[in-house]
């Protein structure tokens, strides 16, 4: 008998409708699903030219999508119960796999999905909020784990029969009565800083009612419970102080779970100080509650199974079961998976190893040789939930503390105007900050819900944070006052402080310090922009003030502002909308007709008065701004709203914001930022078309773009440096930049509407085709992936221009390929010729003037002395500069230089001199003796650039390109 031949494949169809069964959708929904398949897997089934997944990757995340889209917009109405982590189950797949494909996959289709379910799909399917609340919760839970094992003894240290079993059970029943108060008031716990807290009293209701011999600890001379009182260790006080939180906000939400368990479990609340209970003892029992039966022996399996069986499916945060984020099987795991500071997991990665520990993050870490870093100093892991507590820590200390109203000093700035402006400016921050922390009933704002909408917060909450922005922002504007005053040396700042775009942007600036401080699930930046009416143009001209003149800013905090700055310069301030091109049309007015015919400028910013109207908020006597129903201008001052986009933080490198005094024969654009810098910051914010405040030809459009487009060349220098090393031809890398800067400066609209780094990644390619060099895009593209910043629809979604599908305008996108073919090499090939007739770049002649065997300055010397820094990245070798004593001071850098080294050898079995030499080589680099220290300019600490000054002693160039080298010779790998 003839043997049958194998079974075909089933159809993506086939295997579709199997899922659907699988996961149990009715018809109706697996009918909307089916179709919406049909329609969509052209353009997500097809295989993409570069950088795409497998096929079946590629379909796996097709479905799940497809189904969420389906389940949400259509099954929810219909009463379907499939949550996404059933989708995700079902198709195999992680969350953050799946959350990290979302912004391409839903690019793609995004024309299919606003004609079957309207212009709000996209905040219907409330993706962005999930991917932060998983992010959220992730972190929680690990802090929750780490410190539930500290506390109480694991199962590998158990010597009891049965106890290792209950203390798993104790573990669940903590996170699951966590779990219970949040589904019941949802407000509370929006923001890591709260859940942190809750958590906290979570295990402070443990310690009082789980059986003392489960600890890991015994009360006497305990390390956990420090903080004692006449009547024996105050619980509360000693967590709160270990882990960085408030006494008296654990104790309020201590407050709230003793109601939620007497209503849950029918229990009553019994003082502790009049229970007799060995769990008790030694331990000061004022304020503390007991249940009794809450965790005995006879009712406590029974309590367990109650809480596990509570869930909240009915909201979006009902589309995940919290106790599968105790398990790493569909959630990430490493510490630095939560990343809303500006923290890539890929940038901590290299933060953390070898392991990087300090004793207080409000300082830059001592290097592995500082005395600080002795044994006997206790240390705290770098992780997201310290860091917000650190954070947090410093609102309370530093900012809360501060007066509610302008202080005397900024009144008399106020005052000091040709009217006084001290009622104008507190009335607008009431209003700019209720428009970002809205405390009104939906009813009373119309019934708009949303991100922005009182039912999103904890009114007590909301008004807690409004105060901690208020404060904030009074004492950010007064340092800038007396900052420029000295400046223009006047003591009248009319023109900045009646500017109404300078205060909006500072407020907002603010919030979002607040904001990315408490780490919210619901306001995620770029939704200060929406509220308060600004664009990520005008927030990207105050945040370099704020890190400069608030000295006891949180590095965290610089990070995350440094961080924003990258991700408004390589993207935003590009995106259609942008009040750039109200500053591009003044100050470059060839570029008016383009800017004009794609429809790039900004709408007017709204008034004050329109947004006290959308919030229901009336004020009398607010300061006149233009309506926003006036037609938008060149020289308007109101200019406008961002449009909504999706913002992630955690994929950037660093910028160095705080440029210097440039050497002789700099580019014409670094000296006009230079003479920028000398002109007040009214200038920043003055409308485009107003002459410049301090005399001499041009306007304020003209200053604001050069120090736009001078901060954009920095950004630049640094990726396409890092980019050419990792691809091994760092002779090209001054060539790459010049093309780039050229495009800049003279084909400035091929930016429009696109990410610079897909011009720089074209930029490369194209030097290597004129230079004949072996490099293809793929290669290229594959050594791109690797840079923290990268996301795939950088190079697989590019911007060409509109076209008409099925009668209805919309964005045509292409990959980086045709790209290049179409758009890139008809508008640069003029200045890629030009490098077939100069040769090869220049290299300098003083290459070899520096001492030998001694590692040589950094490209970037106004970056900051980060250390320590990897020097190989085939071997963990790290180096560090060793602190220098006054006598080594007397010694140049050139002639003294000590370095400490730590990792493994580079080969095996080989001497520590060769060892030393393999590493200075490594550092070295063919380029001009610049007389400064090494610079350590790792991937995470490199955003803090910006903030963080000039290295003592040295000097620095203005222009990025005079911070390359151009070796003689191809990179080599490490051996």
């Amino acid at each position: 008998m003839a043997a049958q031949p194998p079974p075909a494949p089933l159809a993506v169809e086939a295997r579709f409708a199997d899922l659907c069964k699988e996961l149990g959708l009715e018809e109706g929904v697996a009918g909307e699903a089916a179709a919406l398949l049909d329609e969509v897997k052209g353009a997500l089934l097809a295989t993409p030219s570069v950088g795409g997944r497998s096929a079946k990757d590629a379909e796996r995340l097709c479905f799940a999508f497809v189904l969420y889209c389906a389940v949400k917009l259509k099954g929810r109405k219909e009463g379907c119960g499939v949550r996404l982590f059933d989708i995700l189950k079902g198709c195999k797949l992680k969350s953050d796999d799946f959350f990290q494909e979302l912004q391409q996959l839903s690019r793609k289709i995004e024309d299919i999905l606003e004609s079957r379910y309207g212009q709000d799909w996209e905040g219907q399917l409330e993706l962005k909020q999930l991917e932060n609340l998983v992010d959220l919760l992730a972190a929680a839970s690990r802090f929750y784990r780490r410190v539930y094992y500290k506390l109480f003894s694991s199962a590998s240290t158990n010597q009891e029969p049965g106890l290792a079993t209950n203390n798993l059970d104790y573990f669940l029943f903590g996170w699951h009565l966590f779990a219970m108060l949040r589904s019941r008031s949802p407000e509370l716990f929006k923001n890591l800083v709260s859940c942190v807290h809750g958590l906290v009293a979570v295990l402070a209701i443990l310690l009082i009612h789980v059986p003392a011999k489960s600890r890991s600890f015994t009360i006497e001379g305990s390390s956990h419970l420090i903080k004692q009182t006449e009547k024996g260790v105050d619980i509360i006080a000693s967590l709160c102080d270990t882990y960085q939180t408030s006494e008296e906000l654990v104790k309020e939400m201590m407050g709230k779970f003793h109601v939620a368990i007497e209503d849950f479990f029918g229990m009553k609340a019994l003082s502790a100080s009049k229970c007799k209970t060995e769990n008790l003892d030694k331990i000061d029992t004022d304020g503390l509650m007991w249940f009794k039966g809450l965790i005995d022996e006879e009712s406590f399996q029974h309590n367990l199974e109650k809480l596990e069986k509570q869930c909240n499916p009915d909201s979006w945060e009902g589309e995940f079961d919290l106790k599968l984020f105790l398990s790493d099987d569909y959630f990430p795991s490493a510490e630095g998976a939560y990343t809303k500071l500006g923290c890539s997991k890929r940038a901590f990665e290299i933060l953390a190893s070898p392991t990087k520990t300090i004793k207080n993050m409000l300082t830059v870490p001592c290097s592995p040789s500082s005395p600080a870093n002795d044994v006997s100093v206790k240390t705290v892991q770098m992780t997201p939930v310290t860091s917000a507590m650190t954070t947090a820590k410093w609102l309370r200390e530093v900012i809360s503390s501060l007066p509610d109203k302008p202080s005397s000093k900024l009144q008399q700035w106020l005052s000091s105007c040709d009217r006084d402006l001290t009622n104008y400016v507190t009335k607008r921050v009431s209003i700019v900050l209720e428009a970002i922390f809205p405390t009104k009933s939906s009813s009373d704002r119309g019934g708009l819900v949303g991100l922005n909408c009182a039912n999103a917060f904890d009114i007590p909450w909301a008004e807690a944070r409004k105060m901690e922005a208020s404060k904030l922002y009074y004492r950010v504007l007064e340092a800038i006052c007396s900052a420029e005053s000295q400046k223009s040396s006047v003591n009248n700042l009319t023109p900045l402080l009646s500017n109404e775009r300078f205060h909006r942007c500072l407020i907002a600036c603010s919030a979002e310090l607040v904001l990315a401080t408490h780490k919210t699930v619901i306001m995620m930046f770029p939704a200060v922009l929406e509220s308060t009416g600004l664009t990520a143009f005008d927030l990207s001209k105050i945040i370099e003030n704020v890190v400069r003149h608030e000295e006891t800013l949180p590095r965290e905090l610089k990070r995350h502002l440094n961080s924003l700055e990258v991700q408004l310069l390589e993207s935003m301030a590009w995106e259609k909308g942008s009040s750039l091109y109200n500053s591009l049309i003044v100050a470059r007015p060839s570029l008016s007709s383009e800017i004009n015919r794609l429809g790039l400028l900004a709408e007017p910013m709204p008034s004050l008065d329109e947004l006290a109207a959308r919030q229901n908020f009336h004020i009398e006597g607010l300061p006149t701004t233009p309506s926003k129903k006036r037609a938008a201008a060149p020289d308007d001052n109101t200019d406008p709203r961002s449009p909504k986009r999706p913002c992630n933080e955690s994929r950037n490198t660093g910028l160095d914001c705080n440029l210097q005094t440039p050497p002789p024969k700099q580019s014409h654009i670094v000296l006009a930022y230079l003479k920028a810098k000398c002109h007040p910051l009214q200038s920043t914010f003055a409308s485009p078309t107003v002459s410049n405040p301090v005399g001499g030809d041009g306007n304020c459009a003209d200053i604001t773009v050069q120090i736009f487009f001078s901060k954009i060349l920095k950004l630049a220098a640094i990726r396409i440096r890092n980019l050419c090393e990792r691809v091994q031809y760092v002779e090209q890398t001054e060539c790459v930049y010049n093309v780039f800067k050229q495009i800049l400066d003279q084909q400035t609209a091929l930016f429009f509407n696109r990410h610079i780094d897909q011009i720089i990644l074209c930029c490369l390619y194209g030097v290597a085709k004129v230079r004949q060099l072996d490099l293809s895009f793929k290669e290229i593209l594959n050594n791109y992936k690797r840079e923290p910043q990268c996301k795939p629809e950088i190079f697989l979604s590019i911007y060409v221009g509109s076209r008409n599908r099925n009668g209805v305008l919309g964005s045509h996108h292409l990959d980086i390929i045709p790209f290049y073919n179409q758009v890139f090499v008809p508008a640069a090939k003029p200045f890629l010729v030009s490098l077939m007739d100069s040769g090869t770049c220049s290299e300098d002649k003083n290459a070899n003037s520096q001492i030998a065997g001694s590692p040589k300055p950094s490209s970037f010397p106004n970056l900051p002395d980060i250390s320590p820094k990897k020097v190989s990245s085939k071997h963990n070798i790290y180096v560090s500069p060793l602190r220098q004593t006054k006598m080594d001071l007397l010694f140049s850098p050139s002639s003294r230089s000590f370095y400490a080294c730590v990792g493994e050898g580079t080969h095996a079995y080989q001497s520590p001199a060769k060892d030393l030499a393999a590493i200075n080589s490594r550092l070295n680099y063919n380029g001009r003796r610049i007389n400064t220290r090494i610079d350590f300019d790792m991937v995470s600490d490199s955003v803090v650039a910006g903030s963080l000054g000039q290295p003592n002693g040295g000097s620095s160039s203005l222009d990025p390109a005079a911070a390359f080298s151009s070796p003689s010779r191809k990179r080599k790998p490490d051996t």
